[in-house]
């Protein structure tokens, strides 16, 4: 059974359709990648999923459980860091991780995650005195506290440098290393093509092909993903 089973799942806002008709699967121990542009209903998909909107049609099954109807259940077992998550700039951040840890009946060893994710020497930092690398260190971190088996990590990188989006892709790649599925929403094409087993690419609320990074060129005919991006979504309109 997939770790995530999406189908034909349609949310709209008043008279604007986000999302038309959505479906795929997410297997377990992979790092599936949403990949689009902005407004192409990526984040609205995602919020579906963790149960925070409630979806106009179709089904979803995120571990078996309905999201809408189970999400007390779900947020246990699944981790997330969201696009516009933010913390108190005066909370410190061995203070967050505790705080998070304390939600769960099980969490993961603190000291552990703050040596996984380079984070020791921060630990009594504020949170507002850190970089953009080190901010989205302890987003993986509060999204890893509760030892999930699905992380789903929201354009992580969006506003980093390029050597603080190279470290983060390191990082996504030692939490797949630990057994746990990771769901990556993203809008940069060389992340996709660098950290995802496979994607699928979103344009206008709808996805227009799903496949390893691979196969997706291969379908466009194309020698980058970016290349292939474009081909895709273009003949799909």
């Amino acid at each position: 059974m997939p770790l995530i089973e999406v189908t034909d799942l349609r949310k709209r806002y008043g008279t604007r359709v986000a999302v038309d008709g959505v479906s795929f699967t997410v297997e377990r121990g992979e790092i599936f990648g949403i990949l689009g542009t902005n407004g192409a209903g990526k984040t609205t998909t995602v919020e579906c999923l963790q149960g925070l909107r409630r979806a106009d049609g179709g089904t979803i099954a995120v571990l078996g459980l309905d999201p809408a109807a189970d999400r007390a259940a779900l947020t246990r077992r699944v981790g997330v860091q969201l696009q516009e998550s933010q913390l108190p700039a005066k909370l410190r951040v061995r203070e967050a991780l505790e705080l998070f840890a304390s939600f769960y009946p099980e969490p993961a060893d603190i000291d552990v995650l703050l040596d996984q994710l380079d984070l020791r020497d921060h630990a009594r930092s504020y949170f507002g005195k850190l970089s953009g690398g080190q901010k989205q260190r302890v987003s993986i971190a509060l999204a890893l506290v509760g030892r999930p088996e699905l992380a789903i990590l929201d354009e992580l990188t969006t506003g980093l440098d390029p050597h603080a989006r190279r470290e983060t892709w390191r990082l996504v790649e030692g939490v797949r290393a630990t057994g746990v599925t990771v769901l990556l929403v993203t809008h940069f094409m060389d992340e996709a093509e660098r950290l995802c087993d496979r994607v699928a690419i979103f344009d206008a609320g709808r996805v227009v092909a799903t496949g390893t990074p691979t196969e997706l060129r291969a379908a466009a005919g194309a020698s980058t993903l970016d290349d292939a991006f474009v081909s895709l979504t273009r003949s799909a309109r």
